[in-house]
């Protein structure tokens, strides 16, 4: 162990909520310069570990070091003095504000300004923008930008102040190759400065990419911990479940008789996409990949209606389907999980029961057009056991889960009202290897069942262990199609920036 003076250091840390154990003696020593990287499964005890070293959460013992000096606790207060800052997974945003006033919202706090001047905010988030080598609209509401956008707003909030400790919750969720890479270059930029990094992610190429030390939770406990140099993604996936996780190519040949279930015939829209055409078969797992602005999510919204293409033609089981809203793709048997299962996927403060049959409540209309609650019940029962959902039951608050949780209760949605065709927007954003692992069982079960399944994803090695096919898009058209042995990650990331 080093025996450099930490910049931060929590000791022996116990947290409990009614009961339940969160962290169970957790310790973590943050060094100057050092990116940390903090692993673990959605629900191991690091939102819970990040809380109390923000000053967020109180522990109910163990002490946390600022400066050599030992505190039962710290104050949000104390915590940001302390210099700890925190781009957390959700980002934290004003919806109804700028860009630059995202940005700038906590500077502004910070000197306890009275007034805010237009001309000062714009200062400030053009500095950061600028030193991040970031393209952003400043004026824009943050409302109306895109979810890569958003993720880019709030690190650039978190890094106007002279942060000690910055903790990065998934920071790359929503970012390109190059994007992550830029970010990578601003965090050795800041190690070198002496920042001390908390680096959370679920990308564990990333994790071996940047960090120098790595500490693995499972069940609020510390499983392992040591130099980066001594992990593989591999070893970091068995300590983060307990078991070996299997990520190699996992794709059964579909047989010669499955049938197209979703043509799609010169597709196109003004200013997003055009002259897209594809068809999907029975039992197929599509993949959908490309740079952010390739117009990839853009066709997945037109085929669900959610922004409709203005020419070319849609064939769903030997239909001719004209889709030109929400309702029109629902009733034609297409389902879709959104990029942003937060705000477009989920009723956060509905209970799990409630959102699951959302999508399919006509379905349970009884005498009198009156709910059948027993109904819904046993299909509620069934839903949480095939997508094995953790949670104490159905009536808890979607806003309880966990990252991979709240994805499976999108899914199963979809699932009750069994579409003929589901298409998933980066399906896994935000969720552990575990989670990741089981949802694409399901989807795997799902195909086997006949129905088509479509992944748009960014996340390149998932598209390689899960897709039969895969579209590649760029500039709003698709410029390749990549099926067996030739679907290979850097056959991919070749493809798509070429």
């Amino acid at each position: 162990m080093s025996t450099e003076q930490p910049t931060l250091e929590v000791r022996d840390i116990v947290k409990t909520y009614g009961g339940v154990r969160a962290l169970g003696g957790v310790s973590l020593r943050l060094l100057p310069g050092e990116v940390h990287c903090l692993a673990g499964e959605n629900g191991s005890g690091k939102s819970t570990l990040i809380k109390i070293i923000s000053g967020v959460e109180r522990p109910d013992s163990g002490d946390i070091v600022i400066g050599g000096e030992s505190h039962p606790y710290v104050s949000p207060s104390d915590a940001i003095r302390a210099g700890v800052q925190v781009i957390y997974q959700d980002f934290s945003l004003f919806p109804n504000l700028t860009a630059a006033e995202n940005i700038a919202m906590l500077t502004e706090l910070a000197d306890r300004r009275k007034l805010s001047s237009r001309r000062r905010i714009r200062a400030t988030a053009e500095r950061i923008v600028a030193d991040l080598g970031l393209r952003l609209d400043l004026d824009a509401d943050v409302e109306h930008l895109s979810v890569a956008d958003r993720q880019l707003i709030a690190i650039c909030r978190a890094l106007v102040g002279e942060a000690r400790v910055l903790i990065m919750d998934e920071p790359t969720t929503a970012l390109t190759h190059s994007e992550v890479e830029r970010l990578f270059g601003i965090v050795r930029r800041l190690q070198a400065r002496g920042v001390a990094i908390v680096f959370v992610s679920h990308k564990l190429d990333e994790v071996l990419d940047i960090s120098q030390h790595v500490t693995v939770l499972r069940n609020g406990e510390v499983v392992s911990s040591g130099e980066a140099s001594g992990y593989t993604g591999r070893s970091i996936a068995k300590a983060m479940t307990g078991r070996d996780v299997n990520e190699d190519r996992h794709v059964d040949d579909l047989p010669e008789s499955a049938e197209p279930l979703l043509i799609v015939d010169s597709l196109g829209r003004k200013d997003a996409f055009e002259d897209v055409s594809f068809a999907l078969r029975k039992g197929e797992i599509l993949g959908i990949t490309g740079l952010l602005g390739s117009g990839r999510t853009e066709i997945a919204e037109a085929l669900f209606g959610v922004h409709p293409a203005d020419s070319g033609s849609v064939t769903l089981d030997g239909t001719p389907r004209r889709i030109h809203s929400i309702s029109d793709a629902v009733e034609a048997g297409i389902g879709y999980v959104p990029e942003d299962r937060l705000t477009q996927g989920l009723f956060l403060d509905k209970s799990i029961a409630d959102n699951m049959v959302a999508a399919s409540l006509s379905s349970y209309r009884g005498k009198a057009l009156l709910l059948d609650r027993g109904r819904i019940g046993r299909s509620m029962a069934d839903l949480f056991q095939r997508l094995r959902i953790k949670a104490p039951n159905a009536k808890a608050p979607v806003r309880s889960l966990s990252g991979g949780n709240a994805q499976r209760v999108v899914i199963a949605k979809w699932l009750d009202r069994k579409p003929s065709v589901l298409m998933l927007n980066g399906p896994t954003v935000g969720v552990d290897i575990g989670s990741k692992e089981e949802i694409f069982t399901i989807l795997r079960e799902q195909a086997a069942a006949g129905m088509g399944i479509v992944v748009i994803s960014d996340d390149i090695p998932e598209l390689v262990t899960s897709c039969h096919r895969v579209l590649i898009v760029r500039a709003g058209r698709i410029v390749a199609e990549m099926t067996g042995s030739d679907i290979a990650v850097d056959a991919i990331q070749e493809r798509m920036t070429a």
